[in-house]
């Protein structure tokens, strides 16, 4: 498991709890992976058209936030709002959205390929 650190083994275990048993804490690159790939997620949604978007169940205020970011034309705004979709997105279960987003990639993959063996 690696290195304990002192002040991760000071930490009161709870009553019926062992020491395993305590949940894991995120070390901070951990977080800021994670944030980075939720940011990620949003940039991929803001390419989506609007049909698309229609499809996925996404909150209210996570479709709000994309579609003013397909308005943003500059990147310093865009990628702040980038970054706000991200924090806006975890609050959320991002795995239907990462299940449509690897949908529709996979289906732009089987029509390149057919149009590539149409053209031979």
């Amino acid at each position: 498991m690696g290195l304990v650190r002192k002040k991760d083994m000071k930490k009161a275990v709870q009553a019926g709890q062992t020491q395993e048993e305590q949940p894991m804490r995120l070390s901070k690159t951990q977080m800021k992976k994670a944030a980075l790939s939720l940011q990620n997620l949003g940039e991929r949604l803001v390419k989506l058209s609007d049909e698309q978007l229609k499809q996925i169940d996404l909150p209210e205020d996570v479709l709000t936030a994309v579609k003013a970011a397909k308005a943003i034309k500059k990147h310093n705004p865009l990628s702040r709002q980038m970054q706000h979709i991200g924090s806006l997105m975890r609050k959320y279960d991002p795995a239907p959205v990462r299940e449509f987003l690897d949908s529709v990639k996979q289906g732009n993959r089987r029509q390149t390929v057919k149009s590539e063996q149409d053209e031979k």
